[in-house]
């Protein structure tokens, strides 16, 4: 199998329906987009299958591609598209978690117990909050990006993320959550 080290050469060579190409292009950004699609889906099955689907659409519209940004990073935005567009049609709202590579690098007891707890307390917002704080703060949107992605006005998204941002502040102040107890 050629080595499409040059990201230009692969997808040039994936325009022209090279099958070899076309794998090498999905092992090599398959993985960061599963990541994207692990965020949403309620299990790694689902995931596999928004993945799949996603990177249908990515190879349908590699020719739209401009070389102005990022190809990985386009490709996770496709591929998260078409997993809200999935979540759309079956109507019903994504299963925002926080995966394993969420993690910090330091894999302690500790430490899992903690992103458990910030996953449990952003599970408690409402589900639209959640969904703008998760677009917002840990995939990197903007306001407008998500207005558009979500179907409201840009103000709406500014409002559920200031909504989300002091539900938290105001669980974490309560007397359980005051201090980290898994600290030091």
């Amino acid at each position: 199998m050629p080595d499409y080290t040059n990201e230009r050469e692969l997808v040039e060579a994936c325009l022209q329906n090279d099958r070899r190409a076309h794998e090498a292009f999905y092992r090599r950004f398959g993985p960061p987009a599963l990541s994207v699609c692990r965020r949403y889906a309620p299990g790694r099955e689902e995931a596999i299958e928004l993945l799949n689907g996603g990177m249908m659409k990515v190879f349908e519209k590699l020719d739209q591609f401009r070389w102005e940004g990022s190809l990985e990073g386009w490709v996770k935005r496709l591929v998260f598209n078409a997993t809200i567009d999935h979540f759309r049609r079956h109507r019903r709202k994504p299963t925002l978690e926080i995966a394993h590579w969420d993690q910090p690098t330091e894999d302690t007891v500790t430490h899992r117990l903690y992103a458990e707890d910030l996953r449990n307390l952003i599970d408690l917002l409402p589900e639209t909050s959640k969904e703008v704080f998760w677009l917002f703060a840990v995939e990197g949107y903007s306001h407008a990006e998500i207005a558009t992605k979500l179907h409201f006005s840009e103000g709406n998204s500014r409002w559920h993320l200031n909504k989300a941002r002091q539900m938290l502040r105001e669980r974490l102040n309560q007397e359980p959550h005051k201090f980290n107890r898994y600290a030091g």
